[in-house]
């Protein structure tokens, strides 16, 4: 009769995870095999070793949903799975690539979950008008923006009754102040926190492993490994669309029913575009992934 439990996924290292069994202890334990990829937030079944401390994960549970990108094999690789939340994190430094951000949200549309933008360091902010343009585009769509500062403590309360009840993560450039902001929601500072190189100007890599962390407030948020640069692993390039509300929402008044909203004549996502109704700088964000999904697909099928 096999001793297999459920559990969650709460930490992954390097052939290594941590894992919370039902009555709310974590233990460490190995994956069994070599197919098994378990992630970061994957309910999970264990069994525990004999005559040993680790236990022996036996199997992943289906997912929900999974965040995940395609890696520098073409291969698609898992950050996390059963989130319920997504946060894109931007700050400045360093320099924010608003076409990352888009392309997280993105991947929440697809993914069916809430997301919202926190913009962190808003303590340095310089052009406080280009912040504001820029977040306005968000919160027009519908995005919820929070304005905050891990090292102020400014809105750290808004972010904490934003993740309240839910599996939230926080994604972003690496030395945007992810891990600085769970440490003051969580009151921890063991979590490591990324310095930003100060001849790039771009975050060094320092959360080399995810992990999912309690808040004090309810709920549980994942700090995932910083990037330089991210795309969703999409599997059709019609999903790109979805991954654009507002675009897939003005879409629905095009002449054609498959239109692509790039050189489409009488395409009301191109008028939306050019009356100001959608964002110039979204629509260039859409043109820019629909374009790497489908060189992607294409690849996927030669």
């Amino acid at each position: 009769m096999s001793d297999a439990v459920k559990a969650l996924v709460t930490a992954t290292f390097r052939g290594r995870m941590n894992v919370r069994l039902a009555d709310g202890s974590e233990v460490s334990a190995r994956v069994k095999g070599r197919r098994l990829r378990p992630v970061c937030g994957d309910e999970i079944t264990v069994e525990p070793l004999r005559n040993e401390r680790e236990w022996l994960i036996t199997a992943v549970l289906p997912r929900r949903n999974r965040l995940a990108r395609p890696n520098m094999r073409g291969e698609t690789e898992i950050l996390a799975a059963n989130l319920t939340l997504l946060i894109a994190v931007a700050a400045d430094p360093p320099r924010p690539d608003w076409f990352i951000v888009d392309r997280y949200l993105c991947a929440a549309e697809i993914m069916a979950i809430r997301s919202a933008v926190v913009y962190n360091k808003v303590d340095l902010v310089r052009d406080v008008d280009a912040l504001q343009e820029i977040l306005e585009e968000y919160r027009q769509i519908g995005y919820p923006t929070i304005e905050s500062s891990a090292q102020t403590g400014t809105n750290l309360a808004a972010i904490a009754t934003l993740l309240k009840g839910e599996t939230g993560i926080f994604v972003g450039q690496s030395g945007v102040g992810k891990s600085s902001i769970i440490n003051r929601l969580t009151n921890d500072s063991s979590q490591r926190v990324a310095e930003v190189s100060s001849a790039s100007g771009e975050g060094r890599h320092t959360t080399v492993n995810s992990s999912m962390l309690s808040l004090p407030g309810g709920g549980a948020v994942i700090d995932s490994p910083g990037v330089r640069d991210y795309a969703p692993a999409i599997d059709s390039i019609e999903k790109v669309v979805t991954g654009f509300k507002e675009i897939s929402l003005v879409g629905q008044y095009c002449r054609f029913a498959n239109c692509r909203h790039l050189r489409e004549p009488h395409c009301a996502v191109k008028e939306a575009v050019e009356s100001r109704e959608i964002s110039a700088r979204r629509y260039e964000s859409y043109k820019r992934l629909y374009r790497l999904t489908d060189d992607l697909v294409q690849t996927r099928r030669a």
